[in-house]
């Protein structure tokens, strides 16, 4: 168990939308309202649908903005290991919060989403890590607002629970006003895989290329699951571990190694 983050935390603020991104400004919003010690450490462009992916070919390049306030050329998850161990290493940061997307994360989106890899980065380096995401139509306005009101509400209790250390808590809004949320639930993990649509043209060379569509996904969901509920109007809370082994089939393969050993 890593110990609780305590009631006044110094904080690290990241995402994958990069360091002008409004939601990063709504992020660091969050933060200041749980504490006084808040970092910027963010990528420079964006980096949606990186993934957990680190940078090992080439040169990282960190640039201050101001006194808090720092971009880094690579992915979300350069972006944490930098901060914690070369930026911030003498500021004892306690707790990172990755975001706000512009967008949810929920089902299989936690696979490829740079904010969740964000805190996947941060839990393997021992510090307690929650990610935001912000549903939103493409064509609407993101209801910014919504992240902003209940986010604080949500984070505090969670400064004084003891966090395993494999662990971090994937947080969704729901794409409605304010006060119109239903509330906040804890849910698990749904179904809900981006890129089900592939988008097929030809550009104007006569050439054909694809674009990677969103997820077009309408089916039912458990009212239990992070998708339901945002689809409901919930604040979804879902804790998320980073150790992945199947436990049925560990038992099952096992057996069966075993026993052509034998």
């Amino acid at each position: 168990m890593l110990k609780p983050p305590g009631k006044k935390p110094r904080i690290l603020v990241t995402n994958d939308d990069g360091i002008n991104a409004p939601g990063l400004k709504v992020m660091e919003a969050i933060a200041r309202e749980i504490s006084d010690e808040v970092w910027v450490v963010a990528p420079e462009i964006n980096h949606s649908g990186a993934g957990h992916s680190l940078t090992l070919r080439r040169p990282l390049r960190t640039r201050r903005l101001s006194e808090r306030h720092y971009a880094v050329d690579g992915t979300p998850t350069d972006c944490v290991l930098l901060a914690l161990q070369n930026i911030l290493e003498d500021k004892a940061i306690n707790l990172v919060l990755s975001g706000v997307n512009h967008g949810h994360n929920l089902g299989e989106d936690v696979t490829y989403s740079g904010t969740i890899a964000a805190c996947m980065e941060a839990t393997l380096l021992q510090v307690p890590a929650i990610a935001f995401s912000q549903a939103c139509h493409e064509r609407h306005p993101v209801k910014w607002k919504t992240a902003e009101q209940w986010a604080p509400g949500v984070i505090r209790p969670m400064l004084s629970m003891e966090w395993p250390t494999d662990v971090l808590v994937n947080l969704n809004f729901p794409d409605v006003v304010a006060g119109s949320v239903k509330g906040v639930k804890v849910t698990r993990q749904g179904k809900s895989k981006i890129g089900d649509e592939l988008i097929e043209r030809i550009d104007p060379r006569g050439e054909p290329y694809v674009w990677i569509g969103l997820s077009r996904d309408e089916a039912e969901h458990a009212d239990d699951t992070d998708v339901f509920a945002v689809r409901a109007g919930w604040v979804s809370v879902t804790p998320i571990q980073l150790d992945m082994t199947h436990r049925e089939s560990f038992a099952k393969l096992t057996k069966l190694l075993q026993s052509q050993q034998e």
